[in-house]
């Protein structure tokens, strides 16, 4: 017959099919707290001896049980150190499980135990260290070899808990909806939620570094966004054209590639300012000014027109915002809709206004086509042309001949309407949430 089952009443059951069914239901070990005192192996400086505690057991699905101190008594070495283990043999033939020792080999490694399914099996308890010349055995020869029975799964409520468990009892508090073991002095969450505040050794601070995010794990971004001034890599820049139409820029002479050594000369002017080693004084000769007269004697350019304005406006009456066209014509700056059409929003960014730089700085001195040097004026207030344009506010910059000239300052009271707009929208938003808490108060 192939198959039997057991135990059943008026069945014999031998002690090989009890074996082989408790083995089943639990490991071989000891049954205590991980390294608790049951059969624990003591070394006490009593003599040529170690101590074996009271314990209970399981070998292979047979129990053994020992209710008082064991003294087991050990062989001193003779020529070399040895390691001997203490064990508890199981020995189905004597129907027994004893303390014995089973010694080592002078000089060698730790003895091997005999385990087998069905014959005698060796539970180590110690392995000793017995030490050449030595008459007793100290507590630091001993190194435990206890296993422990293994603890089961259980469940059980808050107020339901096990009593008196062992370290590692595993178990389902329904109460709390979680799995929790023992420490040996508190039932602790097998899996706790964590918060950054439980967290040891966390960092105060990070250092930023170089990262991404999708934009789908973005939250609260905007729907639309307003251009302010940015750059992007060229590489990242789409539809861009094969070629572009020459603009007004300029360039480093150290960046310019191929330039020649020397020039042909050409027509061009130089800055009053910028010639060295020129007379103070010029004896008059006979000259024209064709070109710059038209009928009547009426000059083209008004004194001043195209130069840097370094003295202040005198006279009194009623003052006009004029423009002086590229022929030194004059006309009034009109504001009327009647002179205009074609009118549309123009966004402006008002952080770009608000990034202006206001300074105080000295005019330069300058002299005249006479040679008459003229004191530049002293602290006068304003903006640097160049710190406007790179501001991105380049419509409020005037040009002459291709260079940074002047600035539209009769514009930038409307550069500065959208900064006074958004000002005004926070106040008003500022103002409802204070009156929204003061309700609530």
């Amino acid at each position: 017959m192939t198959i039997t089952s057991y135990p059943f009443d008026d069945q014999p059951v031998s002690e090989g099919q009890f074996s082989y069914l408790f083995r089943e239901l639990q490991s071989t070990g000891v049954a205590d707290q991980v390294n608790g005192g049951g059969f624990q192996v003591i070394g006490d400086s009593s003599g040529m001896q170690v101590k074996v505690n009271p314990g209970f057991a399981l070998i292979r699905g047979h129990a053994v049980q020992s209710t008082d101190t064991e003294i087991v008594p050990l062989d001193a070495a003779s020529t070399s150190s040895r390691i001997d283990r203490v064990v508890l043999r199981l020995d189905p033939a004597a129907n027994a499980i004893t303390l014995a020792v089973v010694k080592g080999t002078p000089g060698g490694e730790a003895p091997a135990l005999t385990q087998s399914d069905t014959g005698v099996f060796e539970f180590p308890l110690a392995s000793v260290n017995v030490g050449v010349g030595v008459a007793t055995i100290a507590a630091t020869a001993v190194t435990s070899e206890r296993r422990f029975i293994g603890n089961t799964v259980g469940g059980w409520t808050t107020s339901t808990r096990p009593q008196s468990p062992r370290i590692g009892r595993l178990g389902l508090n329904v109460s709390t909806n979680a799995w929790e073991y023992w420490t040996g002095s508190k039932w602790a969450d097998l899996a706790p939620v964590v918060t950054w505040s439980s967290i040891s050794g966390r960092p105060n601070e990070f250092p930023p570094a170089t990262h991404s995010h999708d934009w789908t794990d973005v939250n609260n971004k905007p729907t639309t966004f307003k251009p302010v001034a940015h750059t992007h890599d060229w590489a990242d820049v789409l539809n861009k054209p094969a070629t572009y139409a020459p603009s007004s820029h300029s360039h480093d002479w150290n960046s310019i590639t191929g330039k020649p050594s020397t020039f042909a000369p050409s027509s061009h002017s130089h800055s009053w300012s910028s010639i060295t080693s020129k007379p103070s004084t010029f004896p008059p000769s006979s000259h024209s000014h064709s070109g710059y007269l038209t009928s009547g004697s009426t000059i083209a350019w008004a004194n001043g027109s195209k130069k840097p304005h370094n003295n202040a406006a005198s006279g009194s009456g009623t003052w006009y915002a004029v423009w002086v066209e590229g022929d030194g014509t004059f006309c009034r700056n009109t504001s009327s809709i009647r002179f205009k059409e074609n009118v549309r929003d123009y966004e402006i960014q008002p952080d770009a206004v608000l990034k202006l730089r206001p300074v105080i700085y000295d005019r330069k001195t300058t002299v005249d086509d006479r040679g008459t040097v003229k004191e530049g004026r002293k602290d006068e207030v304003g903006l640097i042309a160049e710190e406007v344009r790179d501001a991105g506010l380049d419509w409020l910059v005037n040009y002459l001949d291709g260079e940074v000239d002047g600035l539209r300052y009769d514009l930038l009271g409307v550069a500065l309407v959208p900064v006074v707009q958004r000002q005004a929208a926070q106040i008003e938003a500022l103002s409802e949430r204070l009156a929204a808490v003061e309700a609530a108060a």
